[in-house]
C-alpha cells in the first residue's frame, strides 16, 4: 500500500495504490491522517486508480477521510475507482455519503 501526496495551496490529492485490505488499511489511515494534519486542506481528492484490490477495510479508510474533512470544514471527492472497488462501495451505500467520480 502506497499513498502519494500532492498539495496545491489548500487542495490535496492522495493517490493510493496497491491492495486496500485489512493489512494495508491501517497504514493508509496513518499516512492520510499525517498528511491531513500537516496541510489542513479544504479540498481532498482521493485517487484510487492505482488500487488493485479493495475489501471493506477500504470503506473505513474513505469514511474516516470523509469525517476528517467534514471536521475541517472541507470536502472529499473520490476518483478513479476501479470496478471491483466500486462494487464494494455500492454494496455498502458509500456513494450516498461521499462524492465519487
Amino acid at each position: 500500500m502506497e499513498v502519494l501526496t500532492r498539495t496545491n495551496g489548500r487542495e490535496m490529492t492522495l493517490a493510493i495504490s496497491g491492495e486496500l485490505d485489512h493489512h494495508g488499511a491501517h497504514g493508509a489511515m496513518q499516512q492520510i491522517d499525517h498528511a491531513l494534519d500537516a496541510a489542513l486542506p479544504l479540498s481532498l481528492t482521493m485517487d484510487l486508480s492505482g488500487v488493485s484490490f479493495m475489501d471493506s477495510s477500504g470503506i473505513a479508510v474513505v469514511l474516516r477521510a470523509h469525517r476528517r474533512m467534514a471536521a475541517l470544514g472541507g470536502s472529499l471527492i473520490v476518483t478513479g475507482v476501479p470496478a471491483q472497488a466500486r462494487k464494494v462501495f455500492d454494496a455498502a451505500g458509500v456513494p450516498r455519503l461521499v462524492t465519487m467520480q
